[in-house]
């Protein structure tokens, strides 16, 4: 995998928190009827001022309340209520919700869009907003390689690297496993639970 750019998103595996795991730590989020963006699984989505959810399409920083896993809401031309692993942009549902893995403390698996040295473990990155993939409603977002830096304001942490058959420190395409970045002295949380300042 880690040989060729197949990016997937922000794919969960685990949690920092002591309570509980991760799957335990989704909820249902209204999308505003006809939101006209194209949202994917893995994709990082924010709250916004309306109380709804939208696709975070930020790089160097990130406002999200965290990733999202599908939705459901009434097809307009069928009229059955649906559900998708992604979000069709434009569709126009009142009952539109979103699946949004909340969790502050989760831990992604992503893939790096370069190689990632073991000298960037511990170090924080910034992500690669590419459009999704609508044939099988996955998400294309990536990690930053060439931004791999101490600097406190980049939204993601790089915690550990992804060990197996397709995927090694030093790959291609490194795949690596993540974390939101917490506030510092002088910069706000990725995490929108985090931050002091309401959404």
């Amino acid at each position: 995998m880690a040989s060729t750019a197949t990016p997937y998103g922000a794919s969960p595996v685990g949690t920092l928190s002591s309570a509980g795991s991760f799957s335990s730590k989704t909820r249902l989020l209204e999308i505003a009827s006809g939101y006209n963006t194209a949202i994917f699984n893995g994709d990082f989505v924010k709250l916004v001022a309306a109380g709804t959810v939208e696709k975070d399409t930020g790089t160097t920083s990130l406002t999200t309340c965290g990733v999202f896993l599908g939705c459901q809401y009434t097809d307009p031309s069928s009229k059955q209520l649906t559900f998708n692993t992604q979000w069709p942009a434009g569709t126009v549902a009142s009952d539109a919700k979103a699946y949004v893995l909340d969790d502050p403390f989760v831990l992604l698996q992503m893939q790096a869009d370069d190689t990632l040295a073991l000298t960037t473990r511990g170090l924080n990155a910034a992500v690669v907003q590419t459009a999704g993939s609508t044939s099988i409603g996955k998400s294309k977002v990536s990690v930053d390689a060439s931004s791999a830096a101490t600097t406190n304001t980049l939204p993601l942490r790089i915690v550990d690297f992804v060990d197996g058959p397709d995927s090694a420190v030093g790959d291609a395409f490194t795949d690596v496993i993540v974390k939101f970045n917490a506030a510092s002295s002088g910069s706000a949380s990725t995490h929108q639970y985090l931050n002091a300042t309401g959404a």
